[in-house]
Formats: structure tokens, C-alpha cells, sequence
């Protein structure tokens, strides 16, 4: 998946572009931090005014007064960070579902050769883990660091203008404090870049072997791979040690700075204090200024670094947005139906660039006829079927169904005409209704009933608990291999395609399950253009026309009768197939 590169302005300006339509959120949280920035030096100001004037005199009315005004700010200001916490969160989350929402709708519609090249722990991690990390971006990010920023100036200045002398001995040792920083924060943003990338190799390694676990079990590679799991989890938990140590040296630094910060402050001020120049309140007050001013500054770099991983978690999320390989969907043709004519002219066809798979390949399929497309391991079978419902982009050639160009359908008319079924058949967790129509509720069970009684399948669907709401589980686990593939072809048959593809539909199931297909085949490809292919060349006997596909060339065309005529290499798959089967038997 290739990534366009962009500075961090550019990522935050695309970023914050997802928030027009929550401006009055993100400008009522811009408002509250300055609002909050300019409340912070109040109270302390007021301390410093309530020791000084109302203390010192015995006034105990203004006492009273000043101390009901500081409970109100107090009170107002607790109600204003709370409004300003959930106001940012909100954002936050709002745009994060927007963005996960453009993400998922790019993923679906992407060309197969994306998944090709990407795995699916990263896309999953992608969908999840980055796009949450953006929500950090605004809870904890720049518009915090903002209210933070505003408030440190805010306090500075307050205490610039009551004594600068106090200011400066107070802050002498704040050059140590933002080197600590700059440390900290490219130490915490180097193992979070590591983090992340270990999280999305873990993703990646648990997703595919859990989806494989039937595979290393069979070859009791479970040490191995444990071994394996062991070492990605090790980096994973390396990367965020080295964080969690720079926290751990950080902090207490930062106590220790503001311990001298404190000290110098009680060593000057109290000397000037003897000498009548600096009252207590002011005393008072700038301790607490220095506590109000710490607070922010020991987040600060911890914030920059929240957001530098929001702004990378970002850019990848947008390199998915931004990825070439989208199916765009140009085509305006819906047609109401479709004969079933399908030319291909001169198709040429690779996965990757450079490796071609299909070379030249040139065949009509009459609306109607049966067209089987035989040859050995990676001759090409699949791929023309794939490429015949757009499911990847040819390199050259045409490809025509009733003589139109696919690329002029509308890609969502294009499929709705052509039903496939593939060897490796894929069911999603939901029930068996769910499945055969692709949560499709506006088709009526009754439809879906009626397709299951012409494929023989109503009775056995009928012997499961809940019957069509029987739920088949992830990947249809608590069905077997024979009772998925009829599902499977009831999919397919829902919408009375025009094109049926059967891509090895009978290799994996049992011989009772082969003899309902075969059945209902004989009379649903009646009056459809159907593609067959098949290892069982028995089953293709009757086809109009078979391709012998060999290195991505048709070699051989023809009935089955004119193909063993010729003695080629059709006539020795054939008797090859014939000679297993007999065997078998």
C-alpha cells in the first residue's frame, strides 16, 4: 500500500477538516481554553489581594466577600473545564466515527489486488487502532496543548507584572526544565513509532494465524509459532518499557526542578520580605502560580507526543484514503436485463507489474451456452473470472457483455447479473437468511425458500435448529464443507443472475451434496451463461465450449468431442481424470 508523504500541517489541516461540520464544537473548545487560560492567575491573585488587604487590615466583611467571589470562580471554572473535557472528547469521537466511516466505505470498494498486498491485521489495525489515536489529536492533543500554552503565558505574565525580580530567580531553572523535555519527548516519541509498528505486527500475526489455526495444528507447528508470537510480543513489550523508563526518569525530574523553583523562591522572597518589599500575599501567590505553572509544563511534552502519534496514526489512516488501487465506479449502464453474450479480446492480465498471468486471451460466449475452462494449477482459471466481474482491472484488451464494454456498466448493475460460486466458500457470523441474501432484508424469506427448494437444500436447513435463522457462526463453522458450498450456490442463485461462474463448486463437498448440485445445475443453467471450471473434467462433458488454458494461453478450443479428436492436451487431462476416477470408484 503505497503512502502519500505529508508534513505535519498538512496531516493537521486534513485532519481538522473532518470537523466543518461540528464548527461551533471545535470554536466554543477554542473559546473555553482561553477562557480557562485567563481564569487560571485569578485565584492566586485573589489570595495575594485577601492577605495583603483584607488579612493584614481586619477587614472581615471583604474577607467574607473575596472568599465568596473565589468559590464562584472556583465553581465556574471546574463547570467551564468540564464543558471544555467533553466538548474536545466529543470532537474527538465524532470525527473519529466519520473517518472510520470513510475508511471501512474506501476498504470495501478497494480492487482485490489491495488486499493482495496488504494484511489484514494492518487494515484491522488501520480501522481500529490508528484511527482511535486520532481521537487524541483533539482530547489531549493540539487543543489541549493549546488551553495549556494560553495558560502558562497567562501566568507568566501575571507574574511578570506583580515582580519580575521573584519571577526570574523563581523560573532561573526553567532552561533545565525544557532541555528534561526535549529529551523526554523524543525519547516517548521514538518508542511510540516502535509501539505502534509492534501493535500492528501483532495484529497482523494473531489475525492470520487464528484464521490459519487449522493449518498449524495439522502440522503441530504450534511451538514455532508460539516461539514466533513470542518474539513480536517481546519488541511489543521492549517499546513500551523504554517509554514507561523515560516517564519514570521525566517526572521526577520535573518534581525536582520545581522543588529548587520553590525553594529559590522562599530563599529571595523571604529575604525581600524582611526588607519590605515583598508582601506575603505576594509570597502566597506565587507558590501557587508555580504549582498552576508546573502542572501544564509537566504534561506538555507527554501532550506533544500524544499528538505527534495522533499525526502518524493519521497518515497512514489517510494513506488508506489515498490509496490508487480504488475501484472507481465511471460505468452509468444499468441495464434492466442482461443476455448473457461474454467476448473477451485480447485480454492481457497481471497481478503484480511485469509478471504476466493472462496473454492474448480471445473467446465468445454465446448468451446461453456453457463455456468450461480447464488446465492445470495457475493456468489462469480463476483470474478470467475474476476479471470478468471487475473484481480486478485487465492491462489491456476488452472485455464485453452483450457486446458492451465493462467498463460502461455501473459496477453494482454489472454484479447483480452475474452470481458466482468459488471452492473456498466464505459465510459471515449471522444466520443462514443473513448469508444467502447478504443481509439484504428487502428479499422475503419466501424468495429464499423457494430457491432452497429448487437446489434440494430446503429440507436440510429445515433440520437445523431455528431453521433459516440458524446461526452458521464465523466463517459458517457449525456447518460442514458440503452444506456450506449449497449455501453458498443459493447465494449465488438468489437474484437470477444472467452469468453463473461455478469456480471448482463441486471439488470440496461429498458425493450426496455433488448429486444435488449437479441436479439443480442441469436446470438453472438453462437459458444463463454459465463458466464452469472444474478438476472433474467428468462434470463438463455437455459444456458448448471448453478453453484449455495453459501459462495464461488458450491452447486448445473447442466441444468435448472435437478436443479429444485432436489428441492434445486436453485428451491426456482427460484420460488422466477419467482413469483417477475409475480408481477411486
Amino acid at each position: 500500500m503505497e503512502k502519500k508523504k505529508a508534513g505535519g500541517l498538512s496531516l493537521l489541516k486534513r485532519i481538522f477538516s473532518y470537523t466543518r461540520p461540528y464548527r461551533t464544537r471545535l470554536w466554543t473548545s477554542i473559546v473555553l481554553a482561553i477562557v480557562l487560560a485567563v481564569l487560571a492567575p485569578v485565584r492566586p491573585y485573589l489570595i495575594q489581594l485577601s492577605v495583603d488587604h483584607y488579612i493584614s487590615n481586619k477587614l472581615l466583611q471583604g474577607l467574607i466577600t473575596i472568599t465568596v467571589i473565589q468559590l464562584g470562580i472556583l465553581l465556574l471554572e471546574s463547570v467551564l473545564r468540564f464543558v471544555f473535557m467533553y466538548t474536545t472528547n466529543w470532537l474527538g469521537q465524532t470525527v473519529v466515527n466519520d473517518i472510520r466511516q470513510n475508511v471501512f466505505k474506501k476498504i470495501v470498494h478497494q480492487q482485490l489486488s489491495f488486499f493482495d498486498n496488504t494484511p489484514i491485521g494492518t487494515l484491522t489495525t488501520r480501522t481500529v487502532n490508528d484511527i482511535e489515536a486520532i481521537n487524541d489529536i483533539f482530547s489531549e492533543g493540539l487543543i489541549s496543548i493549546i488551553a495549556d500554552v494560553l495558560t502558562i503565558i497567562a501566568i507568566m505574565v501575571i507574574m511578570l507584572y506583580t515582580d519580575w525580580r521573584l519571577t526570574l530567580v523563581s523560573l532561573s531553572v526553567f532552561p533545565v526544565l525544557i532541555l528534561a523535555t526535549y529529551f523526554f519527548k523524543e525519547s516517548v516519541n521514538k518508542s511510540f513509532h516502535q509501539v505502534r509498528n509492534a501493535v500492528a505486527r501483532l495484529n497482523a500475526f494473531v489475525q492470520e494465524h487464528i484464521t490459519g489455526m487449522y493449518v498449524v495444528q495439522s502440522f503441530a507447528a504450534e511451538d514455532r509459532e508460539i516461539a514466533k508470537f513470542t518474539e513480536i510480543n517481546k519488541d511489543h513489550r521492549n517499546a513500551n518499557i523504554k517509554a514507561i523508563f523515560a516517564y519514570s526518569v521525566f517526572f521526577p525530574i520535573v518534581e525536582i526542578i520545581l522543588a529548587i523553583a520553590m525553594g529559590l523562591l522562599v530563599w529571595y522572597g523571604a529575604s525581600r520580605m524582611l526588607d519590605y518589599k515583598v508582601t506575603q500575599g505576594v509570597i502566597i501567590a506565587f507558590i501557587m502560580y508555580l504549582n498552576l505553572l508546573f502542572r501544564p509544563l509537566r504534561m506538555l511534552a507527554d501532550k506533544f507526543n500524544t499528538l505527534q502519534m495522533g499525526l502518524v496514526a493519521g497518515e497512514r489512516v489517510l494513506g488508506v484514503l489515498d490509496s490508487e488501487e480504488y475501484l472507481h465506479n465511471n460505468g452509468t449502464y444499468v441495464p434492466a436485463e442482461v443476455k448473457g453474450k461474454v467476448t473477451f479480446e485480447q485480454v492481457a492480465f497481471e497481478y503484480k507489474k511485469d509478471v504476466p498471468v493472462l496473454r492474448g486471451i480471445s473467446f465468445e460466449a454465446r448468451a446461453g451456452d456453457t463455456v468450461a475452462l480447464v488446465g492445470h494449477t495457475g493456468a489462469g482459471k480463476t483470474s478470467i473470472i475474476s476479471i470478468l466481474n471487475r473484481l480486478y482491472e485487465i492491462k489491456s484488451g476488452r472485455i464485453l457483455i452483450d457486446d458492451k464494454p465493462l467498463e460502461e456498466y455501473d459496477i453494482h448493475a454489472l454484479r447483480r447479473h452475474i452470481g458466482i460460486v468459488l471452492q473456498d466458500v466464505f459465510l459471515f457470523s449471522g444466520t443462514i437468511y443473513e448469508n444467502i441474501t447478504m443481509r439484504n432484508h428487502d428479499i422475503p424469506l419466501e424468495r429464499v425458500m423457494e430457491v432452497c427448494r429448487l437446489l434440494g437444500i430446503h429440507d436440510f436447513i429445515m433440520r437445523l435448529p431455528g431453521h433459516y435463522e440458524f446461526n452458521v457462526m464465523e466463517r459458517g463453522n457449525m456447518l460442514s464443507q458440503g452444506q456450506r458450498q449449497l449455501l453458498s450456490f443459493a447465494r449465488a442463485l438468489l437474484y437470477n443472475p444472467s452469468i453463473l461462474i461455478l469456480d471448482e463448486a463441486t471439488a470440496s463437498v461429498d458425493t450426496e451434496s455433488e448429486i444435488l448440485i449437479q441436479q439443480a445445475i442441469e436446470k438453472l443453467i438453462q437459458g444463463r451463461t454459465a463458466i464452469v471450471i472444474a478438476h472433474r473434467l467428468s462434470t463438463i462433458r455437455k459444456a458448448n465450449q471448453i478453453i484449455v488454458l495453459d501459462k495464461g494461453h488458450i491452447v486448445e478450443q473447442g466441444a468435448h468431442d472435437e478436443l479429444l479428436q485432436l489428441k492434445g492436451i486436453y485428451q491426456k487431462m482427460y484420460t488422466a481424470a477419467m482413469s483417477s476416477e475409475q480408481q477411486m470408484a
